[in-house]
């Protein structure tokens, strides 16, 4: 190996190997050593840094490079060999200065800390919401609509949340079935609707694990505590559905109110209440059969209130043919035997006489039909065609 880098003319840069330095001589007469020409060496011998740049003139005492100096040379050589500096030698691009040479650095991180302390120390809390303030990660205090400032994150950080618009959800999701027991051992499939809102933000935040699948759970809990206090008919529509409504409403916020969630129920209201798909059309027959026997209660409670009011009306003209009774009975009795006999009698068509010198047989009806029969004008009857007198 050093005896092609002496035919190559270059030293080798592991230093050199023999005193003599015949091997390694140039034409100044001096050794790879770095020695004179008597042999003595100005330098401790041993083998040279290869990562070292190369130095000409004066060779400085041999030592071990540091990193900064590794580095720093590296990048200030040229793939090719040649030396440089600046971004084309494959170093860390530099800053541009200031006019007055100093550097760009302190200016722009002070600006980027300003805009982080304006962002996470003033806050715009809407009208309709608030704000939970945590103290690292403990609450700290609640914020109401308006500007505020707190400590910088991560020191303090600010939620807000929507207080004051109505949430809703549908019970079932969809058009799943929710099947319900009423007091009279009926099934009925009911779906509704549960609006609700946020009364408290720290209680809703950090009393339950999660508010709204409890408000869930509790809307059906109520609901079948409720249905099952009435009968079907009653969940089915009419008032018993406002008073189900009115009662489950109730019931949600005593329960709620007891696991201090933080929310208020506005209102609860049903929205589909049928019988199960499997039994739909025996629930229609009974319900045309209930129907049925409603007609016909209304029909008998129609002729019952006629009767009573006919034999309210007899009572009265009783009353009143009982005081001309009182007062002259002859004559009434005698009136009511005439009036009796003429309603009886008045459309018979025979009427038979028993007395001495009377006909036991009149035909009065037959006679009565001859005489209305001779008072009556005779048509006029057309007269007949010739051609039909012809024949």
């Amino acid at each position: 190996m050093r005896g092609v880098l002496a035919m190559a003319g270059r030293r080798s840069p592991w230093g050199g190997g023999d005193k003599g330095g015949d091997e390694t001589g140039d034409d100044t007469g001096e050794t790879a050593g770095g020695s004179d020409g008597d042999g003595q060496s100005d330098q401790p011998r041993g083998p040279r840094n290869p990562w070292l740049p190369p130095s000409g003139g004066d060779t400085p005492p041999r030592r071990s490079p540091s990193i900064d100096e590794i580095f720093r040379s590296k990048s200030g050589r040229r793939p090719g060999g040649g030396g440089g500096g600046g971004n084309g030698g494959g170093g860390m691009p530099r800053l541009p200065q200031r006019p007055d040479g100093k550097s760009w650095f302190p200016l722009i991180a002070g600006g980027i800390a300003l805009v982080w302390l304006g962002f996470s120390t003033v806050h715009m809390v809407g009208p309709k919401e608030q704000g939970i303030v945590t103290l690292f990660g403990k609450y700290s205090r609640t914020i109401d609509p308006g500007v505020s400032l707190t400590l910088p994150w991560p020191i303090e950080n600010v939620n807000v949340t929507d207080v004051t618009s109505i949430n809703r959800f549908n019970i079932p999701e969809g058009e799943g079935e929710k099947l319900m027991l009423t007091s009279d051992q009926n099934l009925v499939d009911l779906s509704y609707l549960v609006r609700w809102n946020i009364k408290n933000l720290k209680l809703y935040t950090f009393q339950l694990e999660d508010p709204d699948q409890t408000v869930r759970e509790v809307a059906e809990a109520a609901m079948r505590a409720s249905v099952a206090e009435v009968p079907l008919r009653d969940a089915m529509g009419g008032a018993g559905r406002a008073t189900v409504e009115q009662n489950v409403r109730e019931r949600m916020q005593a329960i709620l109110d007891a696991y201090r969630a933080g929310v208020a129920i506005q209102g609860v209201e049903i929205k589909k209440a049928d019988p199960p798909g499997k039994v739909v059309s025996a629930f229609q027959q009974v319900t045309s059969a209930q129907q049925d026997a409603q007609r016909d209660l209304s029909n008998a409670q129609a002729w019952a209130q006629q009767l009573t009011a006919r034999a309210q009306g007899d009572a009265a003209a009783f009353d009143k043919v009982y005081e001309q009774y009182k007062l002259s009975p002859e004559v009434t009795k005698r009136r009511m035997y005439y009036e009796t006999m003429e309603r009886v009698l008045g459309g018979n068509d025979k009427v038979v006489v028993e007395g001495a010198g009377v006909t036991p047989y009149l035909p009065l009806p037959e006679l009565r039909r001859k005489a209305a029969a001779a008072t009556e004008p005779q048509a006029t009857v057309p007269a007949a065609p010739a051609s039909q007198g012809g024949q």
